[in-house]
C-alpha cells in the first residue's frame, strides 16, 4: 500500500472524456488531496463520502483536490454533475479506467462479487510537493471513516 513519502505515480487519468489526460504527478506539485472511491454513484460515495468534502469549508484550503475512481471518464463527468453541478467546490473528478493509477498506489481490491472487477479501496491521500504526506485508507476497503473529510481535514 502507498505510504508517506511515496511520489505520486506517473500515470495518466482522464477528465470529462478519454482524450483529456490528467497526470497527478504533474498536477500535484504543491498541496493537494487525492480521494479514491470504489464506485461512482454508489450510495456511500454519493451520499456521504464525496459530499463531505464538497461541503466542508476546509476543502478550499487543502490545495488541488481530485476524486479518482476505476470508472470511465463519461461516468465520472456525469457523477460530478450530480454532486457539484456548477463546480463550486473546484474538486476535479478523474477516471482511472484501466485501474493503472490505483494499482500503482497498491490501493486496488477485488470487488468482482459486488462491482464486477477490481476497484479502488476508499482512501484519501494528503499530498505535499508531489509526495504523499499522509494516508487515510479504510481498513475494510469501502467504509467511510478514516477517509472522511472530517478525519482528513480536521
Amino acid at each position: 500500500m502507498v505510504k508517506v513519502g511515496d511520489p505520486i505515480p506517473n500515470v495518466d487519468l482522464a477528465e470529462d472524456s478519454p482524450g483529456n489526460k490528467v497526470n497527478l504527478s504533474k498536477e500535484l506539485t504543491g498541496k493537494g488531496l487525492i480521494i479514491g472511491v470504489p464506485a461512482a454513484f454508489s450510495p456511500s460515495c454519493s451520499d456521504s463520502h464525496i459530499p463531505g468534502y464538497i461541503t466542508n469549508p476546509k476543502t478550499k484550503d487543502a490545495g488541488n483536490v481530485f476524486v479518482v475512481s476505476v470508472n470511465d471518464a463519461f461516468v465520472m463527468k456525469a457523477w460530478k454533475k450530480t454532486l457539484d453541478e456548477k463546480s463550486e467546490s473546484k474538486i476535479r473528478f478523474l477516471a482511472d479506467a484501466s485501474g493503472a493509477f490505483t494499482k500503482a498506489l497498491d490501493m486496488s481490491f477485488d470487488a468482482s462479487p459486488l462491482l464486477g472487477n477490481e476497484r479502488s479501496k476508499r482512501y484519501a491521500l494528503v499530498v505535499d510537493g508531489g509526495k504523499v504526506a499522509s494516508v487515510h485508507a479504510e481498513p475494510d476497503n469501502t467504509g467511510v471513516n478514516e477517509s472522511s473529510a472530517q478525519k482528513v481535514l480536521g
